[in-house]
């Protein structure tokens, strides 16, 4: 009974380490362009700040990732990283102009980058599957779009700063439930040998990456694109957004009850190329049509196209990847299966959409659908 109720407290402790971290997201990441133009800085300014934010994250998530796995430290880091996170999100309130802003972004981007990863570190040592995991990102999930709501509501009322005050001090909450339940030492100790040649040398961890790459980074014309085609449809901004919300929604539902149960009973593997089905069912119906039916059907796709593509590679990474080496692993899943594909997917797609208009969402389906055969190579995993 006793270890029942330490696993429900730990379990507990990481929902609201996961609502925070994710609210602090939702409070910051849709609101940080907007207060940047209060401060002076053009669009042009702004775009470039954002990009060499990005280029940063690319570099100090893998590293931080790294250093977690050679010291046995993930709890100790991604407390000390969301400190850090809410002190530089702070330091974005000082005067300046775009020099030192550019200053406080690159250094921000280096503390949050390995946050969600570290995260998901901290919460696979738990050994709780995939329904405990869910259960966490749907907590995330959720808090992601209270904030979201709450913060536009702050910011309408009491000015851009608000979301800035209220991402840190969700990302100190945070590393408060972070520093509470501190992961046991791995029974390889720190130190570990292994790390980026180890795992780029692995064929199937670079198969779950490319996997994960093209099923991710064909979302890239949807969230560039979509409200202008769906406005072009005759759609409005109301409806665009329930639209948007349903599939947040439904994010939610898969994460919590029907992703895990999905795992369970097809395996990671299998889940993945689902994912990638899905994804390609979604995208080829965006290419025909933006009828109002349509979209809502299509919407709720997403719950597969990314949170059971997730969980899917949470669960080959906790099977092909052993502690010693989880926290490099999924920092650079992070960094290139997600951030850098979405990245490089965007830039795609404004070219794409250029020459092709909506039509270029057949392009979408045919990269999510590449991911099949390349993830049909992990079905032998475990």
């Amino acid at each position: 009974m006793a270890e029942g109720m330490q696993r429900r407290g730990r379990e507990a402790s990481l929902a609201f380490l996961f609502a925070a971290l994710y609210g602090g997201y939702g409070a910051l990441s849709p609101f940080l362009p907007a207060f940047l133009a209060t401060r002076g800085l053009t669009a042009s300014e702004i775009a470039t700040l954002l990009a060499a934010a990005m280029l940063v994250r690319l570099v100090a998530g893998p590293l931080v990732g790294r250093l977690a796995d050679r010291r046995d430290a993930a709890s100790p880091l991604l407390a000390g990283a969301l400190v850090l996170s809410a002190l530089l999100t702070a330091a974005f309130l000082a005067k300046g102009g775009f020099v030192p802003l550019l200053a406080v972004a690159l250094a921000q981007a280096a503390a949050t980058a390995p946050l969600a990863p570290l995260a998901d570190t901290v919460a696979l040592a738990g050994r709780g599957g995939a329904a405990a995991y869910g259960r966490l990102r749907a907590a995330g999930s959720a808090a992601f779009i209270a904030t979201t709501v709450l913060t536009g509501q702050l910011v309408a009322s009491f000015g851009h700063g608000t979301g800035l005050i209220l991402g840190a001090t969700l990302f100190v909450t945070a590393a408060a439930f972070t520093a509470s339940r501190p992961v046991a030492a791995s029974a390889c100790g720190p130190g570990a040998v292994g790390g980026f040649a180890t795992l780029a040398l692995d064929a199937r961890f670079r198969r779950l990456v490319l996997a994960a790459a093209l099923v991710i980074g064909a979302h890239a014309m949807h969230d560039a694109f979509a409200i202008i085609v769906w406005a072009a449809a005759g759609i409005g901004p109301r409806v665009a957004g329930l639209l948007w919300a349903e599939a947040v929604a439904a994010e939610v539902a898969v994460f919590l009850w029907l992703g895990p149960r999905l795992v369970a009973r097809i395996g990671s593997a299998h889940a993945l190329m689902l994912a990638a089905v899905a994804g390609a069912l979604r995208w080829a119906v965006q290419a025909q049509t933006s009828a109002l039916p349509a979209l809502i059907l299509i919407q709720a796709l997403h719950g597969l196209t990314f949170a059971l593509l997730h969980l899917a590679c949470l669960g080959l990474i906790a099977d092909l990847v052993p502690d010693r080496r989880r926290a490099t692993a999924l920092t650079l899943y992070g960094t290139f299966g997600l951030g850098l594909a979405s990245a490089l997917m965007t830039l795609a797609a404004g070219t794409l959409y250029e020459a092709l208009g909506v039509r270029g969402f057949w392009v979408m389906a045919a990269v999510s659908l590449s991911a099949v055969p390349v993830a049909r190579g992990l079905a032998s995993v475990r």
